[in-house]
Parts: structure tokens; C-alpha cells; sequence
């Protein structure tokens, strides 16, 4: 499993479409363990590119802190997962939480 997480300052940022960095975390689903953590640079922001660049790079799901209806439309007609509203902490962190069952969505930021 490939978890996509948009990045700023080696944290969660806030406006996935807006950020430095994607990691792009493989994950054992049997051991529930990472693999590798991967950072990519996006391409620019424009609707509908970073569903398809992820999906190219073998995302199934994004963890994001906000992200607007029809961005999350078009992620999951790129056949990836998305979970808004999450705080901004390390990959890692919400990778371990996203596994325990504990990463607890918040308020989606983003309204467009």
C-alpha cells in the first residue's frame, strides 16, 4: 500500500494543493509496517493533475488536512482513497495512527 501525504516542513500541510513535498509511504498491510518513505516534488497545482500524478506514482490512499468536494471526487475517480481533516504531524505519525485506528479526522480546512 502507497500512502500519499501532502508536506511542509517535513509535517502534514494543511491545502494538500498548496504544498513543498508529497511522502509517498509504503506500507506493509500485513505487518502494518513502512517500508520506504519516498519524497517527491508535485507538479504545478492545477485541477484534476495531482489525482493523476499520484495515481501514476501508485498512491491507493491520501491523507490530507483539507481538500475540497471536487478534489476528493477526482482522487476517488483515480482510484484513491482520501482522508481530510488530519493534524498536521510527521508521516510516520499518521501512518502509525491510520493503521491503530486512531487518526481522527478533524474539520476539513478547505471549502472549494
Amino acid at each position: 500500500m502507497k500512502i500519499a501525504i501532502p508536506m511542509a516542513n517535513g509535517r502534514l500541510a494543511m491545502h494538500f494543493g498548496h504544498c513543498e513535498q508529497f511522502a509517498l509511504v509504503e506500507v506493509d498491510e500485513s505487518t502494518k509496517e513502512i517500508s520506504e518513505t519516498s519524497l517527491l516534488t508535485p507538479p504545478p497545482h492545477e485541477p484534476g493533475v495531482l489525482p493523476r500524478w499520484l495515481n501514476e506514482q501508485g498512491a491507493n490512499l491520501i491523507i490530507a488536512g483539507g481538500m475540497g468536494q471536487r478534489a476528493q471526487m477526482l482522487f476517488a475517480q483515480n482510484e484513491i482513497q482520501v482522508v481530510v481533516g488530519a493534524p498536521s504531524e510527521s508521516p510516520e505519525e499518521l501512518v502509525a495512527k491510520y493503521f491503530a485506528d486512531q487518526l481522527q479526522g478533524g474539520s476539513n480546512l478547505c471549502d472549494h
